[in-house]
């Protein structure tokens, strides 16, 4: 599960985006890497291994600049090593971060050698790069390139794309995997999810299927699948520190382990009304549930796991039958 992180603001972002991609971790990684646009061009740093160690690489090699675009990635297609890291570029000038998968890859990859484009990668991420490269070299803004890219891509996706000839303008699109903006003063953010912004922002706006927004230091435009321009409604994150970082644990699993016993007990506390548990489901929630022969779980890592445990329960306690499949492989079925 890829994390990604952005940002545009008159200030240096360089620790913005790490930051974000240290509380990301939890989501799993095998690499990950920035690129960031000063007025010397578009530039990016990429490493193996812990973001730690992506850090220490900033530290002896600063990038600085106001815009730029940072990735944990969770190997799909091709091997994890720092080519294959994010985030991916065409012809050092546009960036792309990628979460989720394109089926049509290959396909799209041919169409792309046979114009001329070559590539770096293994991974599926780099048509994305360069089909934006090539609709923007056709005459196409940013937002018409990124769209019919978009379209071209079968599959899921989060995308946050950087252009050099445009360093006013951050562009975040999604289609079947999260991703939230992050709304601040005088400067904007996307990420993953709210966690990887709480250290500049507690307001987000939540990007729906098909939407494309325009990012810029004071403004969001955001439009939907048909290109139609809407409004995306604001709202405030409320949490508290203990919820985005590791604490006094080694690391998240252990952490969301030994979190078990308070999460479920604040899950049930919020059903209970002068001393009883409310029933959460309404009678047409239970007879459609009565009615249920099948059941099915998709989860993935320890969700995975937990999901085994619960096929034990359905299948002894209910006597339902019920499968478990790993989401990433679901869709194939």
């Amino acid at each position: 599960m890829c994390g990604i992180v952005g940002a545009i603001a008159q200030r240096n972002i360089s620790g913005i985006l790490v930051e974000g991609l240290k509380r990301l971790e939890y989501r799993g990684y095998d690499s990950s890497g920035v690129a960031i646009l000063s007025d010397q061009g578009l530039h990016r740093t990429r490493r193996v291994g812990k973001v730690a160690s992506l850090d220490a690489a900033l530290g002896a090699e600063p990038l600085q600049g106001g815009l730029g675009i940072a990735h944990t990635r969770w190997a799909t297609h091709g091997i994890p090593n720092e080519t294959n890291a994010h985030p991916h570029w065409s012809h050092s000038s546009l960036a792309v971060v990628h979460n989720g998968i394109i089926d049509n890859f290959e396909s799209i990859k041919v169409d792309l050698v046979a114009t001329g484009y070559g590539f770096e990668s293994d991974t599926d991420t780099e048509v994305i790069a360069h089909l934006i490269h090539r609709n923007r070299q056709q005459g196409m803004t940013l937002t018409e390139a990124v769209r019919n890219a978009a379209s071209r891509c079968e599959g899921a996706y989060a995308l946050g794309v950087v252009d050099e000839t445009q360093p006013d303008l951050l562009l975040a699109a999604r289609k079947g995997s999260p991703l939230v903006i992050g709304l601040g003063s005088d400067e904007n953010y996307i990420a993953s999810d709210q966690l990887a912004l709480l250290q500049v922002t507690d307001r987000f706006m939540f990007l729906e299927d098909g939407d494309i927004a325009e990012i810029s230091r004071t403004q969001v435009t955001v439009t939907d699948a048909k290109g139609n321009s809407v409004e995306r409604p604001s709202h405030r994150y409320e949490h508290n520190e203990e919820s985005t970082d590791k604490g006094a644990y080694k690391h998240y699993m252990l952490k969301e382990i030994n979190e078990q016993p308070k999460v479920v007990a604040n899950l049930i506390s919020q059903q209970v009304v002068a001393g009883q548990l409310q029933n959460i489901l309404s009678d047409s929630d239970m007879e459609a549930l009565s009615k249920a022969n099948n059941v099915q779980i998709i989860a993935c890592g320890t969700s995975y796991l937990a999901g085994m445990v619960a096929k034990y329960w359905i299948e002894s306690l209910a006597g339902i039958a019920c499968q478990i499949e790993v989401a990433s492989e679901y869709r194939y079925r």
